[in-house]
């Protein structure tokens, strides 16, 4: 009875009309805590199925977040799936080789997210006995977790009362609201994440967070028109009834980016091993490998100098198709050859076999366009 009693007002408050009076308007906190009922009713009904949300382990929920991070959701899906089965605890992420690690990460981008994660593994292993800690603070002090990622594993795996303000939860607050404050500005999320604090409804921090989430990912979405009309804010939302959703939330127009001219070369020995070199431990894609690229669009005749082969071992010059990666602040433009010795590749490259290659050696997705070649000689 008492299940079906709370089926029935799960069912009325997701339907519910919050009526305002314009001589009295709620204040933001009021506004939002008239949609906590609605928002969790919306979500019982409406949440996806994601393999971290159905075990929401500590583990798996640090993982998932990293790993979301600047990334689309059913991009991530097979990535977290492969990342679980080959480091399923965090006393295996702690031990993994860097080169194991890249590879298993290769492809989803800002490298620097697995690097931390292996970083906090260690701490982890060393001062909590290899587990995540069921402290906000503590989660804070790790490499690589700021306030949102800290606020999500701390409310989804331990149910802590503390708030998980991402952009999406960004939009949705600022469209509720009605607030033109730029929301990239370190004061608009702290305010945002005092005002998500003030409502949290008790022993549903989990649901209360991941709900909020839920509805900027699939319902107030960062690009294209706001689904309104099937959310629970709807009655409530000052930007919705004011016509202000082209225009909230507000944000900082980013810097232009800056374009790179590159020359990409698969340069294939005798053997049909390809040459790769490894990026400095510093700086872009840092310690990653890489197909012999060079700056500027170079001419056929001016390959042999710039990636030191000798000319008279050359059987086959192939151009292949331009391609291009944007980074968060830089663009390359690439062209690309793929040559053929009759010879070894030089001495400042490493050989390795196509299977080797695509199996061993991290490759940043930046050169996707031409593995994709390398790929289609395997046979994969």
């Amino acid at each position: 009875m008492e299940q079906q009693s709370e089926e029935i007002l799960t069912h009325l408050y997701d339907r519910i009309q919050v009526a305002e009076s314009e001589e009295k308007p709620m204040s933001e906190e009021e506004r939002l805590r008239a949609g906590v009922r609605p928002l969790l009713a919306w979500y019982e009904k409406n949440r996806r199925i994601l393999p971290w949300r159905e075990n929401p382990e500590p583990y798996r929920v640090w993982i998932s977040e990293i790993m979301l991070q600047q990334t689309r959701v059913e991009a991530v899906k097979p990535y977290f799936e492969r990342f679980m089965e080959a480091l399923p605890t965090v006393a295996d992420l702690a031990e993994v080789s860097d080169d194991r690690l890249m590879k298993l990460w290769e492809g989803l981008g800002y490298y620097s997210r697995a690097r931390n994660l292996k970083k906090s593994a260690q701490v982890l292993v060393a001062e909590h006995g290899g587990e995540l800690p069921a402290d906000h603070g503590k989660l804070l002090k790790l490499p690589g977790i700021g306030s949102y990622t800290a606020g999500a594993i701390a409310s989804i795996a331990f149910g802590i009362a503390v708030p998980a303000v991402d952009g999406n939860v960004l939009r949705v607050i600022s469209r509720l609201t009605a607030s033109k404050e730029d929301i990239l500005k370190p004061a608009t999320r702290r305010k945002v994440e005092s005002l998500v604090q003030s409502v949290i409804p008790q022993g549903r921090a989990s649901d209360f967070n991941q709900a909020l989430i839920e509805i900027g990912a699939i319902v107030c979405v960062p690009n294209g028109e706001p689904k309104c009309m099937v959310c629970p804010f709807e009655s409530l939302c000052l930007a919705h009834r004011r016509n202000l959703t082209g225009e909230i939330p507000v944000k900082t127009p980013k810097k232009q980016r800056r374009i790179e001219e590159r020359t990409v070369c698969i340069l294939e020995d005798k053997d049909q091993r390809i040459a790769i070199g490894k990026r400095p431990d510093q700086g872009l894609l840092a310690g990653l490998y890489e197909l012999p690229n060079a700056d500027g669009q170079l001419e056929p005749e001016r390959l042999a100098e710039v990636f030191g082969f000798d000319p008279g071992q050359v059987v086959e010059v192939e151009v292949l198709p331009k391609t291009k990666h944007i980074f968060s602040h830089v663009e390359w433009r690439m062209i690309g050859y793929r040559v053929l010795l009759s010879g070894a590749v030089p001495d400042r490259f490493l050989a390795v076999g196509r299977r080797e290659l695509m199996e061993t050696y991290p490759l940043p997705g930046a050169f996707a366009g031409y593995t994709k070649e390398i790929l289609r000689e395997t046979g994969k």
